[in-house]
């Protein structure tokens, strides 16, 4: 007899990830069928068009294949040619073998040289791991808390699903606090107690608090204030932050600016609160998603704990070479004066001023549709606009019908969680200008018939 869908456990059978649900499997088979989609759904911009930079394809194809040194030398720039022979020889045994479970010492230290600069506070190299991509060190973590079926992570909702999937196969609880879509996005101390209460009259043993900055879906960027708030909240209630903080260059208004939640911790000089802060190659102006290439940093975690981290990642044997040698190139880029850094400041501005006209051009075209309503997207990728549906539709309903309709693929704003009574779409500002236009005009006709 065949395996039954009944053998799996039920973990697995109740874990959900809407980003590549149903209505993305159903926009494969219209696709196939002759029609033109257009992705909104995931944060994925090389599959919609972006380039990937000149300097990190340069690493690793010199890394990738070390003989275009000598057979091509005069293809690649001095600079190029030097960085790949120094991750080469910091791997000691190039690509093609297993680093140390960390990762390559020598792109931790570059990582910790990165934190150095960004926040002025020291690093130590052996509290770096080097992961494929931010959502296999997410993953490490949430794995490491979840210790019961009574353990209980915080999430904010909306969220990005990585984070109620893998509570959910770990078999924990998802603690979700919602964020105020009338403020900006933002949160409030309130908030989080209100969460906190529930959570433990529920016998919920809450472990940790996870928090997106910038947001995803919400596009929202929080203040110094407000980290120090969560801090704040977290230590007066014993629990662990995890810091996902893979948007960090996508800032888009002129009054916000990217605050780490490792330099506040160690401005406020906090000592009793773990925290764990994630970044990746595959967002910011990068898009290098299928290299999959990230790191985590802690701080404030004992010996003994910090041990059970490295076992863990053992387990994996390591991250894959090729993604931390993105790493390097990502945390190590040229400088003034180097003879890549014309191209790679070019090349930078270009995506980054992109994507901040079409942050504007979608926010404020999705706000001309009457019933539709979207808040400013401050950074980040993605927009999360509030839908107006007909009674005893869902946004579900809503989302499929679009696809089928236009073409346009979006995610139900169920699969991100969302205050009771509302609904909601997320989609991405990714797609090329001129497609983001036709999405806000489609959408608008659309949107009109629908109701």
């Amino acid at each position: 007899m065949t395996i039954r869908l009944s053998d799996l456990g039920k973990a697995v059978r109740d874990t959900e990830y809407a980003v590549r649900g149903p209505i993305v499997a159903r926009a494969a088979e219209l696709e196939k069928q002759g029609r033109e989609i257009i992705y909104c759904n995931i944060g994925n911009p090389q599959s919609l068009g972006q380039k990937a930079l000149t300097w990190n394809r340069q690493i690793l194809a010199l890394c990738e294949y070390p003989e275009l040194m000598e057979l091509a030398p005069s293809t690649f720039p001095a600079d190029a040619i030097e960085t790949a022979r120094a991750i080469l020889a910091g791997s000691k045994h190039g690509m093609g073998a297993y680093s140390e479970s960390r990762g390559v010492r020598f792109i931790r230290e570059a990582v910790a040289e990165f934190i150095l600069e960004r926040d002025h506070i020291g690093v130590d190299p052996d509290a770096i791991f080097l992961t494929d991509g931010a959502s296999k060190g997410v993953q490490t973590i949430l794995r490491l808390l979840i210790g019961d079926a009574r353990d209980g992570i915080m999430v904010p909702i909306p969220q990005y699903p990585l984070y109620s999937a893998t509570i959910t196969l770990y078999e924990g609880r998802m603690v979700p606090y919602y964020l105020d879509e009338a403020n900006g996005w933002k949160l409030s101390r309130a908030m989080l107690e209100s969460s906190f209460a529930q959570a433990q009259a529920a016998g919920t043993d809450v472990k940790a608090i996870c928090v997106i900055n910038p947001g995803n879906p919400t596009g929202a960027v929080l203040d110094e204030d407000n980290i120090g708030m969560i801090i704040a909240f977290a230590q007066a209630h014993g629990l662990s932050i995890l810091a996902d903080e893979v948007y960090q260059e996508n800032i888009y208004l002129p009054d916000d600016a990217f605050v780490s939640f490792a330099r506040v911790l160690h401005e406020k000089e906090v000592k009793d609160v773990s925290l764990f802060s994630f970044h990746s190659c595959s967002k910011g102006f990068l898009g290098e998603c299928g290299v999959r290439g990230g790191y985590f940093e802690f701080r404030n975690v004992p010996e003994d704990v910090a041990a059970q981290i490295l076992k863990l990642q053992s387990v994996s044997l390591c991250a894959n070479l090729a993604g931390q040698a993105a790493t390097y190139a990502m945390v190590r880029p040229p400088k003034p004066g180097m003879p890549s850094f014309p191209q790679y400041a070019a090349e930078k501005a270009g995506i980054l001023d992109t994507l901040k006209q079409r942050a504007i051009l979608l926010a404020e075209g999705l706000n001309r549709i009457e019933g539709i309503r979207c808040n400013v997207i401050a950074g980040a990728m993605y927009a999360f606009p509030s839908i107006t549906l007909p009674t005893g539709r869902t946004d579900f309903d809503y989302a499929m019908a679009l696809l089928e309709a236009t073409g346009i693929c979006v995610v139900p704003g169920s699969g991100f969680g969302q205050a009771e009574g509302t609904a909601h779409f997320r989609t991405t500002i990714l797609p090329p200008t001129e497609k983001i236009r036709r999405v806000v005009e489609a959408l608008g006709e659309f949107h009109r018939n629908f109701r």
